[in-house]
């Protein structure tokens, strides 16, 4: 990775969550949700500049105040509830390449629903993509509590059938150690080629490399049992934020 390499850490946050309202900037141990990733964001060697795409006047405001940049508001086309990444990522590649000639080399997507992110996973996965032109993107990944070579889909008849069609003879029956190793995809730090983005309408393309984290460093949040269950990883000092590598302070 050259010094002049550009690193855009892109934070999604729009302001329409619905099974936590105003999640994005409600207080999560004492700061706003968004908060930790924008400082997980800032504290990031690798990372040169980092900006919040949202819809929500209130989400800016709070960006802002703990130092990220948020210098478009996201259209509403693009923050409904089954909005994708890929259309949110183009609409901030393309504004920021014709509103500021910016033009990133890799861009990095930190959902706000990971506070506790260890800031050596962002450097690992934008070091990893920079050093492979010949891929795509690097996802950080774990291994999943169950196997999906265990699992099963009900058909209209009522009867189970194996999700997944094997060579392997009943492979729901079968030990663990003996099936392949699977790995579930976390959605905790994602690094992938603006030009993946742009020219391949991907936000990962064709060839994906994995960054393996421990199954207990992904916490994601989506319900007010997963809020309390964050909570209390720091309140116990279970986790620290000494451990995940950086601070929560308001710049403005």
């Amino acid at each position: 990775m050259t010094n002049n390499t550009e690193v855009l850490a892109l934070i999604p946050a729009r302001g329409g969550s619905k099974s936590i309202p105003r999640k994005n900037v409600h207080a999560f141990d004492g700061h706003p949700l968004i908060a930790y990733s924008i400082a997980s964001a800032l504290a990031a060697e690798t990372v040169t500049r980092v900006i919040v795409s949202t819809d929500n006047e209130e989400i800016a405001e709070v960006s802002k105040r703990y130092g990220a940049e948020v210098p478009f508001t996201r259209p509403d086309e693009h923050a409904q509830d089954e909005t994708p990444d890929l259309p949110v990522f183009q609409h901030a590649l393309e504004w920021l390449a014709e509103n500021e000639d910016y033009k990133p080399d890799i861009v990095v997507q930190l959902r706000p629903t990971s506070p506790l992110r260890r800031l050596e996973h962002i450097d690992n996965a934008v070091l990893r993509l920079a050093e492979r032109r010949d891929v795509d993107a690097v996802r950080t990944v774990c291994v999943p509590f169950q196997n999906p070579f265990k699992m099963w889909t009900i058909g209209q008849d009522g009867v189970m059938q194996p999700l997944m069609q094997t060579e392997f003879k009943e492979p729901y029956n079968m030990p663990r150690q003996a099936l392949p190793d699977v790995y579930w995809q976390t959605g905790y730090v994602d690094a992938v080629w603006a030009d993946t983005i742009l020219n391949k309408d991907s936000m990962t393309g064709d060839r994906i490399l994995p960054l393996v984290i421990d199954a207990s460093d992904w916490i994601d949040i989506d319900a007010p049992d997963d809020w309390r269950r964050a909570e209390r990883f720091l309140e116990s000092g279970e986790i620290t934020m000494e451990e995940l590598g950086y601070q929560v302070t308001e710049k403005a």
